[in-house]
């Protein structure tokens, strides 16, 4: 283990797209674990589309920023924090963490799974996509769904697990040809298109031509529209993010359909993942044998080492990214 810790703070507001110039690495001495508290080295850093929203006030400035990590226990005061254990915490974008028993949750080692899935299907990632089609749209088999950003990270996540529910025509929309053959060769999506090739209506009217019940929407805006448009009666629509503002300097996009929601009976709404975590265990059951069978594969894109932790959040913002994208420490177990 290092002498020395680094952590990412925020440096500035951004007005539109951050660049590197908003943050800053920082270098300070180990920290010490304090009684009831244990020193975590991060092994694993999530970065995610939220962070964005958070850079606008939520996140101080010139400290150290938040997110899902996951780390190795290397000294511990604290009897429930055992040294050696792999945890999971939200003091990332840091590479040593100090953290108590109520902030850490010790993660199950499940055979031939690596353990970046706890931070793509197996965290909030699939747990934000499980709740979202099996709590919020209560998706049966054999209904018809479409997700936007649907090869972002939570995007894949939802194809591969409405594929395990059983769900009908599976449609998504992504930002370039190449992820949109990405989700039907490899993800499970019967149709995909670029959002890019022209009016996101009509794309999705020759994608599912008969309509659709469910709409996971991550982006807002223009799909969002066209989903009211194209969703049967009774269909329901969950709201997950607004990925079209987060950099916008502009106005919103205006809805033009909103009557069709009281006309058609449509239901939209919206959530957050932490009012879920009592089904975490839930999520294990559904989806690990699957994992271990190779029916479900990993959407990951991993960034190697915490110096690229900037570009990778930054690069996620750019849609560079195939499924969850994760920053893994040098020399970190896969």
């Amino acid at each position: 283990m290092t002498e020395t810790a680094r952590t990412v703070h925020q440096t500035a507001r951004p007005h539109g797209f951050p660049t590197p110039g908003h943050f800053a690495f920082v270098e300070s001495a180990l920290p010490e674990p304090a009684p009831g508290t244990a020193l975590v080295e991060n092994l694993y850093w999530s970065v995610d589309p939220y962070h964005r929203e958070m850079m606008d006030g939520e996140f101080a400035l010139n400290a150290p920023l938040e997110g899902r990590a996951l780390g190795r226990v290397v000294e511990s005061r604290d009897p429930a924090l055992r040294e050696g254990e792999l945890v999971f915490h939200r003091q990332g974008w840091r590479t040593h963490s100090v953290v108590t028993p109520e902030e850490a949750r010790t993660l199950p080692r499940f055979d031939g799974v690596p353990l970046s899935a706890h931070l793509s299907i197996l965290g909030g990632t699939g747990l934000t996509a499980y709740v979202g089609l099996t709590r919020v749209a209560e998706l049966r088999e054999g209904q018809d769904v479409f997700v936007s950003a649907a090869a972002g990270a939570v995007g894949t996540a939802t194809g591969r697990l409405a594929r395990l529910i059983g769900a009908g025509r599976l449609v998504g929309s992504a930002g370039t040809a190449a992820k949109a053959a990405y989700l039907t060769e490899h993800v499970g999506y019967d149709e995909a298109f670029d959002y890019h090739t022209g009016p996101t209506a009509e794309l999705l009217a020759k994608a599912a031509p008969d309509g659709i019940d469910v709409y996971i929407d991550n982006v807002g805006g223009e799909p969002l529209e066209a989903a009211i448009s194209s969703l049967r009666e009774f269909g329901r629509i969950v709201r997950i993010g607004t990925i079209a503002q987060y950099n916008s300097t502009g106005a919103p996009y205006t809805l033009r359909n909103l009557p069709d929601i009281v006309e058609k009976s449509l239901r939209m709404e919206g959530f957050h993942v932490r009012n879920y975590r009592d089904l975490q265990e839930e999520l294990y059951e559904f989806v690990v044998p699957h994992l271990q069978s190779g029916r479900v594969g990993l959407d990951e894109t991993v960034v190697e080492g915490f110096d690229g932790i900037v570009d990778a959040f930054l690069g996620m913002l750019r849609g560079e990214n195939r499924g969850k994208i994760i920053v893994r420490a040098a020399g970190a177990d896969a």
